[in-house]
């Protein structure tokens, strides 16, 4: 007959080893969810980021595998990150069409304002658009495609010594129209367009190297 001190020992042991049993379970289903995820949100990103390009440059100008033909360029003073920017480089029956890249102005009102810059191969804007910002709802937010068209406004811009006076807000005495009530969130975007048409005429030799 076992004592008190041994049932409860026995007691333990049987709850432990359920314990690990469990857990051990846990364990396989989250690393099985995770191996059946994990596909499906790589594949997600590759679409959202195919889509995302494909409103820069669009889909119909170039034959190539855009995640496939890339360089990666590091320009802090150009486009805002110390870090070494990817760059998405199109082309039509292998002839250079338009490189895109991410670009962040610095300096707007509330922070940090993310762009993909698409630039057709002779130095023209194909498109800009706006990834992540946190400027103020209903004023500065205007940079958003879906709040207004204001950043369609690039398209086909190109910066040149004889229009480089004109990359500003219109306040500023450039071409660019500013937001009621915030200036500050247009201007730092058309400036940061502008070091995009600057860095792409900088490192264009290097953007198109086989």
């Amino acid at each position: 007959m076992s004592t008190p001190r041994e049932e409860l020992l026995r007691h333990i042991r049987q709850a432990t080893g359920k314990m690990v049993l469990f857990i051990g379970l846990a364990i396989i289903v989250l690393v099985a969810v995770r191996a059946w995820l994990e596909p499906k949100i790589e594949q997600a990103r590759v679409e959202t980021l195919k889509s995302q390009l494909n409103e820069t440059i669009p889909q119909t100008a170039y034959d190539n595998d855009l995640l496939q033909d890339t360089v990666m360029i590091r320009a802090p003073e150009l486009l805002g990150t110390d870090k070494p920017v990817t760059l998405y480089r199109a082309r039509k029956n292998g002839k250079p069409v338009g490189v895109v890249f991410e670009t962040i102005a610095p300096d707007g009102y509330s922070g940090d304002i993310h762009l993909l810059v698409g630039i057709y191969a002779d130095g023209r804007i194909a498109g800009v658009r706006v990834l992540e910002h946190r400027e103020t709802p209903g004023l500065g937010d205007k940079i958003e495609l879906k709040k207004s068209p204001w950043i369609l406004s690039f398209d086909g811009k190109r910066l040149t010594p004889e229009n480089e006076a004109q990359w500003h807000v219109k306040k500023d005495g450039g071409i660019f129209d500013q937001f009621t009530g915030a200036t500050i969130t247009p201007r730092a975007v058309v400036k940061a367009v502008k070091k995009a048409l600057a860095f792409y005429q900088q490192y264009q030799d290097r953007i198109w190297q086989p």
